[in-house]
């Protein structure tokens, strides 16, 4: 048997040795990464009815997705699967064979992973843990030392590198990340109690009356063994979930589980409160999280796109402007992305403008989120009016801001108010005395809230 040693020059990262023993190839990674990418993302409303969450534009250039991607290759784990699920063709087109993040390898680098018909049966992913126990063969075939878990729809930077270290020095069977939030949030998470060592006392899965408010972010680290066995033991489990089934079934079984803590940027833009906010941070005079290191690149799949262009009469402030974007109105405070036209006489304020839409001139738009392709006509004015809540979703559809769906057209002199959703292609009959009250919702048939 002959052992080869190539190595990922990544700042001085691992060596990956692949082991030959006649035609058959064993491969043996010491750690590789798992990204669960298939939810749809509800919270988002509109934003997601035709792509999944971590497919979402972000900051002008990027999609959600390109953040954990970038984490992994920055930190030197160069083998990637990303199961997807829900409308995934937004993002197998955008993910590719993994070129901008350099996972373009022959052995690991990145693969697709979405549900596939056995022999036997046929089954969509169930629950995070069933995702990943319906793709073991894939994890067997590079028999790693250990399975980094992850979620595709959060914003931060991470070295997984430095936590598969506190992992090893801990001699843990699993790590979860933790970050601290207040107290008063800590209901929406899952979150522990440790012991000075940062081993793993209790865990509460979102517990009405937390203990703590050390919250779990969603991403683990499993010596496989461990891994391979809960997910084995637990395969029949209905909707089976790390958080609620595989975590409590290891603590039960005294497997050594500890919390890595991290007390960097972190956001979970699972809502539309917490996606605008991510992107309003981005544009801070000096920012909470910054896209521009050059140590810790975020990578993305870029097109071929002509330069901006900025009239003489444009006006802009606190704003971030994608390529090939055409300003002959004003700016401020916005994230503005690629190939979008705000035409003269437009004003856009704390609002986030995707990829393609179109501003008419003399149109208002105040704190919105206006998603791919959409069109919005000449002299309407977009979160006008009171901030009362949405009739049919007032959970998702709040935080004062008017949202439309990507491929949307709104026809010219209409008032949109706070709190409001459309999606379709809607024209001036839509609007009662030209105006979307604030709190309505405005699906076109075929479309979906």
């Amino acid at each position: 048997m002959s052992i080869i040693f190539i190595e990922i020059f990544l700042g001085l990262k691992k060596y990956i040795p692949y082991k030959y023993n006649g035609g058959d190839r064993v491969i043996k990674k010491e750690m590789i990464a798992m990204l669960l990418a298939g939810g749809q993302g509800s919270r988002l409303g509109v934003l997601t009815a035709d792509v999944a969450k971590p497919a979402v534009a972000f900051g002008g250039k990027y999609r959600i997705i390109d953040f954990p991607l970038s984490n992994c290759i920055n930190s030197g784990v160069d083998t990637v699967g990303v199961l997807t699920q829900y409308q995934p063709l937004r993002l197998n087109t955008h993910i590719g064979i993994g070129i901008p993040w350099d996972l373009d390898r022959n052995v690991g680098g990145v693969s697709i992973l979405p549900p596939y018909e056995k022999s036997n049966s046929s089954e969509w992913y169930t629950g995070t843990a069933n995702a990943i126990y319906q793709n073991m063969k894939y994890m067997e075939y590079y028999n790693p030392e250990y399975v980094l878990i992850l979620g595709g729809d959060h914003i931060y930077k991470m070295d997984y590198e430095v936590m598969l270290d506190f992992h090893k020095a801990s001699k843990a069977d699993v790590t979860l990340a933790t970050i601290p939030v207040p107290m008063e949030e800590a209901s929406r998470f899952g979150v522990v109690i440790t012991d000075e060592s940062k081993r793993i006392l209790e865990f509460e899965e979102k517990p009405e009356h937390p203990r703590s408010n050390l919250a779990s972010m969603g991403i683990y680290i499993f010596s496989w063994p461990v891994l391979r066995d809960s997910l084995l033991k637990l395969k029949d489990q209905p909707s089976c979930d790390f958080g609620k089934h595989i975590i409590p079934y290891c603590y039960e079984q005294g497997k050594r589980i500890f919390a890595y803590e991290y007390n960097g940027y972190w956001k979970d833009v699972g809502t539309l409160g917490s996606y605008w906010q991510a992107n309003m941070e981005l544009i801070d005079l000096i920012p909470i999280f910054n896209l521009y290191e050059e140590f810790w690149k975020i990578y993305t799949k870029s097109d071929n796109i002509t330069p901006q262009y900025i009239s003489g009469n444009a006006v802009i402030d606190k704003a971030i402007i994608g390529e090939g974007a055409e300003i002959f109105g004003e700016v401020h405070n916005s994230v503005i992305g690629s190939g979008v036209h705000i035409a003269p006489g437009a004003i856009v304020r704390d609002s986030i403008i995707m990829t393609d839409a179109e501003i008419g001139s003399n149109t208002v738009v105040d704190k919105s989120i206006i998603a791919e392709k959409v069109k919005i006509g000449s002299s309407c004015v977009l979160g006008t009016g009171k901030d009362v809540p949405n009739k049919i979703k007032p959970d998702v559809y709040s935080f004062g801001l008017v949202t439309i769906g990507e491929d949307s057209i709104v026809p010219d002199n209409v008032q949109i108010g706070k709190n409001t959703a459309i999606s379709g292609v809607t024209d001036i009959s839509d609007y009662p005395g030209g105006i979307l009250e604030s709190g309505e919702t405005l699906i076109k048939v075929g479309e979906k809230i």
